[in-house]
């Protein structure tokens, strides 16, 4: 019996995929749970138009994020920072930093999204990874400054 799955179902198949299966496995487990349909003419015809309607939208968020990653190529992050009488810092910059950072530039990043490359443990210019869609990441400056003091 051939069955369209709704869903991923480990050692099957991934959703949208047509497997064939024994009749009794999809009456009685994969209908039931709506996991999978029943793969007529009518309903091949539906998920092909599905699959198509999905690639056109994941190519124009691809196009937008490989605009987004040239914009961020471009940009330099600038991190003041607090650092000791022998230039180490106090602490270290994470990921929500960095996050924050780009917020303020008007770049909406999520934290779990960043990685940074170098280790950074005093003042310079170090590189930040920012994947920004699922195979297309961005290398950044992040330009590490001491912090004018004002009291």
């Amino acid at each position: 019996m051939e069955i369209i799955l709704k869903q991923d179902v480990e050692n099957l198949g991934y959703a949208g995929d047509i497997v064939k299966v024994k009749p009794g496995y999809a009456r009685n487990y994969l209908f039931p749970q709506k996991i999978a349909v029943l793969a007529t003419e009518s309903s091949k015809k539906v998920l092909a138009e599905n699959k198509r309607q999905a690639a056109h939208k994941i190519e124009k968020e691809m196009n937008a994020a490989r605009d987004l990653a040239a914009k961020l190529s471009k940009s330099e992050i600038k991190m003041p920072v607090r650092v000791g009488t022998t230039g180490k810092l106090f602490g270290s910059i994470t990921t929500l930093q960095i996050s924050r950072a780009l917020k303020e530039m008007g770049f909406e990043i999520d934290r779990k999204d960043i990685s940074i490359l170098d280790d950074v443990k005093e003042l310079g210019k170090f590189k930040v990874s920012v994947k920004v869609f699922k195979e297309i990441t961005a290398t950044m400056t992040m330009n590490v400054f001491r912090e004018e003091e004002t009291e």
